[in-house]
This record gives structure tokens, sequence and C-alpha cells, in this order.
């Protein structure tokens, strides 16, 4: 297995303003993963000749096998040949296959092909040319001073296509082929970052393979475990075998891997012990019970929900009594409290889940923004409610008071 280093480099200007992600460079970083190859840059330059070809010039320098996407249509702005030329002096050429495609095309929709369209079937003299069996302009995989370069459109599709069929085969026996790299994200919640470090920090001191390395994340916080192998399986035991060491220490806190949302682990621990839910949202207003709805079977979960953002709404449709909102407020643990029950029985649920509070900008009933009180209720009687103080804007504590919602449950159903 050659130890070879790789780098993505994406070419457009769009990128650059943000109107679009480079999800061709997350993509391909995966695929090269998988077959033992270590993606060490990903680099983002924008349709100006100088800068495209400043860019070559340092991903020539530091990296094995350099893939560039984009930059490679029919306008002037495509400049991605041209910069490449500028650092090698390589000849550019018509590609007789391509240059018949576009213009089979053009011809059988009846339509008038504009010159510069020919752009788009030039390639480099002596390069393997990648046919583009969804696109126009085709792919190119150039060898110079030691390096591989590959050029592939920037349309994802059209890249996918040309990867699978043609540049990953190339790049594994290039490499020697018989070694993968995966990873594996475990996903907790109710633990910060840092004490999440602290419990594992004997492991991530003396880690070697796998690697592994915690992250912040959206929902809760993550470890990434990366592991190198002979073959996937191998991979899959080495990632095993740390992953139950983390899980003896913080297997409390875990609630699943990847892609695993915490409302899809609440969700199946409902399923699994045969319960029902119903949802109160004053200040989350259907978000809760939305991503709840949102996973496949949530009819075997999910009775509804009512948003009761007015108080009338929650005296007459929740029936909260008007001595608790007159005396207590509707931001207090006995509206959340009445919320929680009342909404159990309206909707024959086993469960009622409540949420009250003040979303800002503004204050509520003498309350700052980010207070916000949740109640849960079984059928059993059993209560908990819980007070908070969120930081950040009006959609961020929206959107805190869900997690934390889940969270409450993700723990008493555990």
């Amino acid at each position: 297995m050659k130890n070879m280093s790789a780098e993505i480099v994406a070419v457009g200007t769009e990128l650059l303003l943000g109107q679009i992600a480079n999800t061709n460079a997350q993509w391909i970083s995966d695929e090269l993963a998988s077959i033992g190859v270590n993606v060490h840059h990903h680099s983002v330059v924008g349709d100006n000749l100088e800068r495209v070809e400043n860019q070559f010039r340092v991903s020539g320098e530091r990296s094995d096998i350099i893939i560039i996407t984009g930059g490679l249509g029919p306008t002037e702005d495509d400049l991605t040949r041209e910069a490449f030329q500028k650092i090698t002096n390589m000849e550019i050429i018509e590609d007789e296959r391509s240059m018949n495609k576009i213009e089979s095309f053009f011809e059988t929709r009846e339509m008038e092909m504009t010159p510069n369209n020919k752009k788009q079937a030039r390639v480099f003299a002596g390069s393997d040319v990648i046919k583009n069996q969804t696109g126009m302009a085709p792919g190119m995989i150039v060898s110079n001073e030691g390096k591989t370069w590959i050029f592939l459109p920037g349309v994802p599709r059209e890249m996918k296509r040309m990867m699978t069929d043609s540049v990953l085969p190339r790049l594994k026996n290039q490499s020697g082929g018989g070694s993968v790299i995966k990873s594996v994200m475990l996903r907790f919640i109710g633990i910060g970052e840092s004490t999440l470090e602290h419990e594992l920090s004997d492991l991530i001191k003396r880690q070697t393979n796998p690697t592994i390395a915690p992250l912040a994340q959206s929902e809760g916080v993550a470890i990434r475990l990366t592991a190198k192998a002979d073959s996937d399986n191998e991979a899959a035991a080495v990632i095993n075998r740390t992953k139950q060491e983390i899980l003896k220490r913080t297997g409390t806190y875990y609630y699943g891997d990847d892609d695993r949302s915490l409302a899809e682990e609440v969700s199946a621990l409902l399923k699994k012990n045969n319960l029902t839910i119903g949802a109160a949202e004053s200040l989350t207003g259907g978000q809760f019970t939305d991503r709840l709805i949102s996973i496949p079977g949530a009819s075997n979960v999910c009775c509804g929900g009512i948003i009761c953002y007015d108080a009338q709404v929650k005296e007459k449709v929740l029936h909260v009594s008007s001595d608790i909102i007159n005396q207590e407020g509707t931001v207090s643990k006995a509206c959340a409290d009445a919320m929680a029950e009342n909404v159990r029985l309206l909707l024959d649920a086993d469960i009622g889940i409540s949420f009250t509070g003040v979303a800002g900008p503004d204050t509520s009933e003498g309350h700052s923004p980010g207070t916000v009180f949740i109640a849960v209720y079984d059928q059993s009687g059993k209560q908990l409610t819980e007070k908070f103080n969120f930081h950040g804007d009006r959609q961020a504590i929206r959107k805190r008071t869900v997690l934390k919602g889940y969270e409450l449950l993700f723990k008493l159903l555990k």
C-alpha cells in the first residue's frame, strides 16, 4: 500500500459566495477514504486565472493526487484548463469523440450550437480522457512530474459517475489497494464536550488506530473514530473495540451512531416500550411534534400536538385553570405541569410533554428571553418539570427547547 496524499480543489466563485455548498469535496473525500487514500487538503478558488494558477502550484507542491472539480464548461470564466496549461505548458487539443457528442446533442434537439460549446471538448494532449456519460465536458487524468492530476466537471451527477466508473478503480490500483479508511460518529447528549474529553483523556492520549476526535455538534457532542485497516471488517472490528471502551465510561449519554438523530432514538424508545406521546407547544410552535412526525412510523408513537401560543388557547383548549394563568403566569412551572397533564388526557396519550417560556427578543411576564419550562407527565402520574435559561436569539432558543425536550424524554425512556 503506497501512502499517497490527495487534495481536492474546487473551482468556482459561486462556492466562495456561499451560493452553493462544496458537497463534491465531501463526497470525494468519503470515497477516497473507502480505498485508503488520505485527503490532506480541501481548497476552493474563484474563477480567476491567476488565483487558479497559484492554487495549482501550491497543490502540486504538497499533494500526490490533485482532483479538480469545476471550470471545464463553455463560458469565459471556466479557466481550469488555461490555468493548468500555464504551469505545465501542456498542449490543449480538441477531443474528437467529445466533440461528436456535443454536436450530436444540439443536432438531435434541433438547436443551434454556439461556438463556445466547442471549448468543452478541449483536453490536454496525452491525457487519459474520461467520457462524460451524463453531460458534455469530458474529464481528464494527467500525469505530470510524478503527480496525478484529475480534472472533473463540477456538476455532481457528472463528477460522481466519472469518479465511480474511472477514477476510483484507477486510484485503488495506483495505491496498491488492500486498505480502507473507515469512520464512525458516536453521538452523545447531556454531557459537555470538555467533560466527555476529560472522561476519555487517557484513551485520546494513547490513540493510534483508530484515532479519537471529540466534536461539538448541533445535537449534543460526538466522538469520531477513524480506523485504517486492510478490509472493511477489520476496520469495523478496530473501531468496535474502542467504541466499547468508550461506552463503558460514557454510555449513559450515548444515543446512536453516525446520522442517528435524538428524535429518532426517542421515537424508537417509545415504540420499544409501546408508548404514545402528545405535546402541548407554546414557544416551540409545533417544532417538537413536527420532528417526531417526520420519522417513519410516527403514527405508532405520536398522538398529535396542540399549539397553544396564546394564553386563551392554554385556558380554553388545554383547560389550564384561570387561577394558574392569572396568579402563576403562563411562563411558570404550574402552567407547564397543567399543560403536560392535560394534553395527555385530551389526546389519550401515555405521555404528555409541554413547552412554555420566552423566546424573545422581549421579556414576558417579567421573565427574560430564554426562560423555559418543560414538563413531562406519564400515565402513572409521574411528573418531571425543569426550568432552563437558554441563550441565543429567538430561533436558537426555540431549537434548544425542542432538543432539551427530546433529551428529557431520552433519559426518562432509556
